[in-house]
C-alpha cells in the first residue's frame, strides 16, 4: 500500500475476534452485549478461547446463532477454576440479568417441607412439656438443623395430605405449643382418632416417640418395614394377653395397609426421585417436574420458561471447537438442561432424575460435583420409572394446552380493551395498566395497593403496597392522593428534567397506558387533582364505577379528561379484563390490610389501650391464652384466673375486647 494511505479502521467483527483471541484457554464464563448495553448471552466454555472465537470463525448465515452474532458490539468474560463453577456463576448471572438469547426459568416460590420440631422425649424421662412431643406441621422457608424436614413437596396440598397420614396412621399432635401447654382436657382430633392426646397425658413420651420414629421412617420409604414392626408387636401383646395395646396396633396396622394399597407403591427402590418432562409448542414450553419421595409420588409442578423461541439453537450453542454440543440436536434436551442447570441452583438434588430428553453428560458431572454425591441420569426408564415419566409428560402437555388457551383469550382482552378506549399503541404486547385501591377496617390498618398488568398478564413481581399514614382514619379519598403522589412524583420529576434536558434519567420509573383506580367520581376527581399538580395527562386515568346494585358486569368507567361513562357491556371482552384487574387489585390490598391488622393485634395492640393492663400482665395473658383472639374468647373468670389479674381488671379487658 503506497505511502501516506491511512488503513481502514478494523471493523467490528475483526475486533470482536481479536479480542476472542487474547482470551485464556481456561474455563470461564463470557457474556455478549448489544450496541444499547443489554445482555444478550451469557454462556460457559470449558475453553475461553476456542469456545468464544468460534462464534465469530464461522458464518453462522441466517440462524438464530448468526442474528445473535449479528448483534454483539463487546463482550465481557470471568475465568474460573473448574466447570461446575462456570455452571454456577452461567446460571446466577442468567438470572440476575436475563440475557434475550437464554432460556431463562423465573424464580418460583420455595417449595413447602413437612416439619417435625421438638427434641423429642428422653427415655425415662417425665416432661410433659410440648418440646417432648414432636410436632408435625407445614413449613416454608428456610431449614433449621434444630428440626427434621422432609420434602420438599410440590405443593402445599401434597404437604397437607401428608399431614393428615400422619394423623390418621401414627395420631402425632398438630397443634401449636401454646395450646398444647394450656390443654386441660382432650380436643376434637382426639375423639375422632386423629391424635393420641398427649397434651393431658393419655399417651407415654415413650410410646408417643415410637410412633414419630415409625412416622419418620415411613416417610423415608420404609412402609413395608414399619408395617412388619407394627405386625410383630400387635402379636407381642396378643400373646401377652393385652388385647387393649395389640387392638391399637391393629388399627395402626390397618390404616397404614389402606394407605399403601391407596398409593399403590409399585417400586419402593426408588425412594427419592424427580421426573422431568418437556412438550414445545407454538412457541412456548412446559417442564413438568413431578417428585417421589421415599418412594410415594406427591405430585408435579409446572414450570414455563421464557425466551424460548429467542433461545432455539444458540442455548446449546457450539462446543469449545466449534462443532455442535453433544445434546444441541433438540430444543426440548436445550430446555431441560437450563431448567436442571437454574432450578438445582437453590434446590436440593435428589440422587436419580428421569427425563424425557437426552442431556449433555458434562452438565450431570456438574450437577454431582455442586451436590457432593453421584447424581444419576435416566433418559428411556423401564417398568415404573417409565409410568412415571409418561404420567409427567401427559400433564406438560395438558399445562401447555391451558397455558396457551389463557394467552390467547388475555390477547384478546388486551386487544378489546385498547379498542374500546381507544389507546394507540405500536405493540399491543407492551400495553401496561397499573389500578389502585384501598383498604381497612373501619379506618383501622389501611392499605393501599398497585398492581401491574403487562405482556397480557398480571406481574406479580411488580406489585407494590403502601401503608396509609396521617390521613383521617376511614378518608379513602386522602389515601387515594397519597398512594397516588407517592408513586408517580418521581416519573413526573423525571419527565419534566427530560423535557429540559432532552434526555430521560437512568433508573426512572415508567408510566403505564392507563391507570385504573376502584371508584367513582370521588376517586377519579382525586386522582385528577393529583395528576394536574404533578403535570401528568389525565387520560391515563379511569375509573371503575360500581354498577346498580353493585352487581358484576354493570360497572361503568368513568374518564378523568370529561369523556362520558362508558358501559362495554356485560359480555365484553375488555370489561373481563377490567374487573380482572381491579378484582386483583382488591384482593392484593385486602390481604396485605388483613396481615397488617393481625400483627397489629396479635402484638397486643389491643391489650395496650386498656388501662390497668402494662407490659408484664399483658405477656402473661398472651402467654396463657396463646394470643389476643384466645383473651378475647375467655370468660372474666377465666382472665381473672390469671396471675396478676384481679377480677375488676377481669372485667375491663373483657368489656374492651367485646
Amino acid at each position: 500500500m503506497p505511502e501516506g494511505v491511512a488503513l481502514p479502521p478494523p471493523s467490528r467483527h475483526e475486533l470482536l475476534l481479536r479480542d476472542a483471541a487474547s482470551l485464556p484457554e481456561l474455563p470461564g464464563v463470557y457474556r455478549y452485549f448489544d450496541a444499547e448495553g443489554s445482555v444478550l448471552y451469557v454462556g460457559k466454555a470449558i475453553n475461553l478461547r476456542r469456545r468464544v472465537s468460534s462464534y465469530f470463525q464461522k458464518n453462522h448465515g441466517g440462524t438464530r446463532i448468526g442474528h445473535m452474532v449479528g448483534k454483539i458490539t463487546r463482550m465481557e468474560t470471568t475465568v474460573v477454576r473448574s466447570e461446575a463453577e462456570a455452571l454456577l456463576l452461567e446460571n446466577n448471572l442468567i438470572k440476575t440479568l436475563n440475557p434475550r438469547y437464554n432460556i431463562l426459568f423465573r424464580d418460583d416460590k420455595s417449595y413447602p417441607y413437612l416439619k417435625m420440631s421438638g427434641t423429642g422425649a428422653a427415655a425415662g424421662t417425665a416432661s410433659r412439656g410440648a418440646a417432648a412431643f414432636t410436632r408435625v406441621s407445614y413449613y416454608r422457608g428456610a431449614v433449621e438443623k434444630r428440626h427434621r424436614y422432609f420434602g420438599p413437596y410440590p405443593s402445599a396440598w401434597a404437604v397437607k395430605e401428608a399431614i393428615l397420614l400422619m394423623q390418621k396412621v401414627f395420631r402425632l399432635r398438630t397443634c401449636e405449643d401454646t395450646v398444647f401447654n394450656n390443654r386441660t382436657r382432650p380436643c376434637l382430633l382426639y375423639q375422632i382418632k386423629r391424635c393420641s392426646a398427649p397434651c393431658v397425658g393419655h399417651i407415654s413420651a415413650e410410646a408417643y416417640a415410637e410412633d414419630m420414629t415409625n412416622a419418620e421412617r415411613f416417610l423415608r420409604g420404609d412402609a413395608r418395614q414399619v408395617m412388619t414392626d407394627l405386625e410383630s408387636r400387635m402379636m407381642a401383646h396378643a400373646e401377652r394377653l393385652e388385647f387393649e395395646k395389640a387392638a391399637e396396633l391393629r388399627n395402626q396396622v390397618s390404616a397404614l395397609s389402606g394407605v399403601l394399597h391407596q398409593q399403590s407403591v409399585d417400586n419402593v427402590s426408588d425412594r427419592d426421585v424427580d421426573i422431568l418432562a418437556v412438550e414445545v409448542q407454538g412457541g412456548r414450553a412446559c417442564v413438568n417436574l413431578a417428585m417421589v419421595r421415599g418412594g410415594r409420588h406427591l405430585g408435579d409442578r409446572p414450570y414455563f420458561p421464557v425466551h424460548v423461541e429467542e433461545a432455539a439453537g444458540v442455548s446449546s450453542g457450539l462446543d469449545d471447537d466449534g462443532s455442535p454440543e453433544p445434546a444441541a440436536s433438540g430444543l426440548g434436551s436445550q430446555i431441560i438442561e437450563a431448567f436442571l442447570a437454574q432450578h438445582y441452583l437453590s434446590q436440593p438434588i435428589p440422587a436419580s432424575l428421569i427425563v424425557s430428553d437426552p442431556i449433555n453428560p458434562e452438565l450431570v458431572k456438574a450437577l454431582s460435583s455442586q451436590a457432593g454425591y453421584r447424581v444419576s441420569v435416566v433418559h428411556q426408564p423401564r417398568e415404573q420409572r417409565r409410568v412415571w415419566l409418561e404420567m409427567a409428560q401427559t400433564n406438560a402437555k395438558l399445562q401447555l394446552a391451558r397455558l396457551l388457551a389463557e394467552e390467547g383469550s388475555q390477547q384478546a382482552r388486551s386487544r378489546a380493551l385498547a379498542e374500546a378506549l381507544d389507546l394507540t399503541l405500536e405493540d399491543l404486547d407492551a400495553l401496561r395498566i397499573e389500578c389502585f385501591d384501598i383498604s381497612h377496617t373501619a379506618g383501622e390498618a389501611t392499605q393501599a395497593s398497585c398492581v401491574v398488568f403487562h405482556h397480557h398478564k398480571m406481574q406479580s413481581a411488580e406489585y407494590r403496597r403502601y401503608r396509609i399514614d396521617d390521613i383521617t382514619p376511614g378518608d379513602d379519598y386522602a389515601a387515594m392522593r397519597q398512594v397516588l403522589l407517592r408513586r408517580y412524583a418521581k416519573v413526573a420529576e423525571a419527565l419534566a428534567e427530560a423535557q429540559r434536558s432532552g434526555q430521560l434519567p437512568a433508573g426512572t420509573g415508567r408510566l403505564p397506558h392507563l391507570v385504573l383506580v376502584d371508584g367513582g367520581k370521588g376517586q377519579v376527581s382525586m386522582a385528577r387533582e393529583v395528576f394536574e399538580s404533578l403535570g401528568l395527562d389525565l387520560g391515563l386515568i379511569v375509573g371503575v364505577e360500581k354498577g346498580e346494585g353493585r352487581k358484576v358486569g354493570l360497572e361503568e368507567l368513568v374518564f378523568a379528561d370529561g369523556r362520558d361513562k362508558v358501559y362495554l357491556g356485560k359480555d365484553s371482552a375488555a370489561l373481563m379484563l377490567v374487573a380482572q384487574i381491579r378484582d386483583e387489585a382488591h384482593r392484593f390490598a385486602i390481604t396485605g390490610m388483613r396481615a397488617q391488622r393481625a400483627k397489629t393485634r396479635l402484638d397486643g395492640g389491643q391489650l395496650e389501650e386498656i388501662p390497668g393492663v402494662g407490659a408484664k400482665r399483658r405477656a402473661k395473658l398472651l402467654q396463657r391464652f396463646g394470643g389476643v383472639r384466645g383473651v378475647a374468647s375467655a370468660s372474666a373468670e377465666d382472665i381473672a384466673t390469671v396471675d396478676g389479674i384481679s377480677r375488676e381488671l377481669a372485667d375491663s379487658i373483657y368489656r374492651a375486647l367485646h
